[in-house]
Order: C-alpha cells, then sequence, then structure tokens
C-alpha cells in the first residue's frame, strides 16, 4: 500500500504510534505545499493532517492538499475538541475526523472505511458498521473506539452478524454456524452471549443486535422494502 502523507512533521507521539500500531506506512511533510516534491513513485494514499498543534496551519494544509492539480484523497484530520465548531464551515477540506483520544484501532476504522469509499486501500481485514470496529486479523473489537474485552465466543459471534447486517438468524442457525455443527450445547448458549454482547456493547449501543420476536437476533438496521403498488 502507498504511504499515507502525515503532517506536520514530525507528527505528535500519538499520532505516529496510532498509525503503526493501525499497521498504515507513513511519511511525515513539513510543509505540504512542497509534498509533491516527496511524493512516492506511486503517489500518495491519502492525507492525516493533525490540527492538534496549529488549527488555522492545519487547515491551510488541507486547502493546499484538496486544491491543488491533482487534489488528494482522502483526508483524515485530527482535530481537538475546541475546534469542533468549525468542522461545519470547513467541511469540504477533510472526509473525516478523529479526536487525539482516539484509539489505533479506530483511526485504522476510520482510514479504512475512508478507503472503501474511494475505492482504495486495504478492507479486507476490518468491519466497521457506524461505532462498532472489527479487525479481523487481530481479534480485537471496539465500539466509539472503545475497546471491548471479548471472549474468543462473544468476538465469533458478534463477527458473524456484523458481517451480515440486517439479515435475520435463528438461534439454531447461529449455533451451526459459529459454534459450529458438532457443538452439543441448547439454544441458551446464544441467549447468553448476546446479553453479554449487549452488556458490553453499552445501553447506548445494544440495540445494534436486535431481538427477532420467535425468530432469533439481526444485527443492525434493515430498510423495509414495501411491495411495488403497480403489481
Amino acid at each position: 500500500m502507498e504511504p499515507l502523507l502525515v503532517y506536520p512533521d514530525p507528527p505528535s507521539e500519538w499520532l505516529s504510534g496510532a498509525l503503526e500500531r493501525a499497521g498504515y506506512p507513513w511519511q511525515a511533510v513539513a510543509d505540504p505545499a512542497f509534498a509533491a516534491r516527496e511524493e512516492p513513485e506511486d503517489g500518495f494514499a491519502g492525507a492525516v493532517i493533525s490540527a492538534v498543534e496549529d488549527p488555522v496551519t492545519a487547515f491551510a494544509a488541507c486547502r493546499i492538499l484538496r486544491k491543488g492539480d491533482s487534489p488528494l484523497q482522502p483526508v483524515l484530520l485530527v482535530l481537538p475538541e475546541a475546534s469542533l465548531a468549525e468542522l461545519e464551515l470547513r467541511e469540504d477540506l477533510f472526509d473525516d475526523f478523529v479526536l487525539p483520544t482516539a484509539t489505533a484501532l479506530e483511526v485504522e476504522a476510520r482510514l479504512a472505511h475512508l478507503f472503501w469509499r474511494t475505492g482504495r486501500g486495504k478492507t479486507h481485514d476490518l468491519i466497521v458498521y457506524g461505532p462498532l470496529a472489527l479487525n479481523l486479523e487481530t481479534y480485537q473489537a471496539a465500539i466509539q473506539g472503545r475497546p471491548l474485552d471479548l471472549t474468543f465466543m462473544e468476538y465469533e459471534l458478534l463477527r458473524f452478524l456484523a458481517a451480515h447486517p440486517g439479515k435475520v438468524f435463528t438461534r439454531e442457525a447461529l449455533l451451526s454456524r459459529v459454534w459450529g455443527y458438532e457443538y452439543f450445547g441448547g439454544a441458551r448458549t446464544v441467549d447468553v452471549h448476546i446479553r453479554r454482547l449487549r452488556a458490553k456493547l453499552g445501553e447506548e449501543n445494544a440495540h445494534l443486535i436486535e431481538t427477532v420476536r420467535s425468530v432469533g437476533y439481526r444485527f443492525g438496521s434493515v430498510r423495509w422494502l414495501p411491495s411495488d403498488p403497480g403489481r
């Protein structure tokens, strides 16, 4: 994968550490106006601009990268909370933002989502749904940037459900698909794990796993498709 352009140079220890732990190659530049001189042969994959140190200069850097002959996308902005009010006026200069309190997993998830939107980068190692991010390589999970302490089977159940948003699964189907055909436990096993997952997701996110009465469980929302009135 091509490296990310990172500004400023040197980046903060938090930002460099988050990118390295997330597995993204990066190259810091001292002045985005001259980024083209340092651009690798295959170009930059995108940019991560920190506005923590100097918001005015950071937004100017975003403007340079977006208004050049070859506008750079995607752009992830690291923004201090004090500057959140400025987002609405300048949102055309970046694609998404994170706070400097974000975990490496959240940084990775947001970048993966941006690359998916632009058709670039690696997305096969992550499942991202709203505030939830699952790393399929490291078996890590986070909700709104908060790491989740899951058992192996809790992770496997959440991973399976999140990989099929909107689809309803019976308890029996979940037992065979997640635990395996050789598992002899009953449907109560699924209920117990669902209850534990909801507790760990937190009250504000427990609704991500919905109970479908007399059927089973569904992850995420589903859009109702009415029948064609012309038929």
